[in-house]
């Protein structure tokens, strides 16, 4: 019988807590952004975060690729989710439908942690590689290098990765797979807005 009352103690309780508990979890994120004084990490992620849309453009491949023959189009999402502490990156061929068993659909989630601006890619390849961004001098751009690997490594994984902010409607993706044998191959992506 105690122990039903203190559930019934715990379900009453529970309302207000969840109310203490978002309040502050909305205050520390509000901290986060405010004071003139912001973190590059934090400058770099609010300048992914406004990459936030449909993004689609040519990618071209060094060295030549068949998998990447050259005229190729790619199309970007990228969206803020996670009350704006996190920003999924999804890649697909155009007009390929979101079917992961026949299409490649990799998916990158960016992240401030510990003061530091993280990518961990998803990758087709059946790996999660995760990269730090490093203060770049122009504040246009954000390289991420590679710190370690989650998953096997038969196939590759990637290793780089640039993101260079044109304008409002134009960026640039730069992203260093490292194939089998240690061979590097990189990939540009020029991508202008569509959404």
């Amino acid at each position: 019988m105690k122990s039903f009352r203190i559930l019934l103690m715990s379900a009453a309780l529970m309302p207000a807590l969840l109310v203490c508990c978002n309040h502050h979890a909305f205050a520390q994120a509000d901290g986060q952004t405010s004071g003139s004084q912001q973190s590059y990490a934090q400058r770099s992620f609010d300048l992914m975060k406004s990459f936030a849309g449909e993004w689609q453009g040519a990618v071209a491949a060094e060295p030549p690729s068949p998998m990447v023959p050259a005229g190729t189009q790619v199309h970007v999402t990228m969206r803020i989710t996670s009350r704006g502490n996190a920003l999924v990156h999804e890649m697909q061929a155009p007009g390929t439908p979101l079917d992961p068993t026949k299409y490649d659909h990799p998916v990158t989630m960016i992240y401030l942690d510990g003061g530091q601006l993280n990518l961990v890619h998803y990758c087709d390849a059946g790996n999660r590689p995760h990269m730090i961004a490093r203060p770049s001098a122009d504040g246009k751009t954000i390289e991420f290098d590679f710190v370690d690997l989650s998953g096997g490594n038969q196939f590759g994984h990637m290793y780089h990765a640039v993101f260079t902010a044109v304008d409002a409607n134009h960026h640039t993706e730069d992203w260093t797979f490292m194939m089998p044998g240690d061979k590097p191959m990189h990939a540009h992506m020029d991508l202008k807005r569509v959404n």
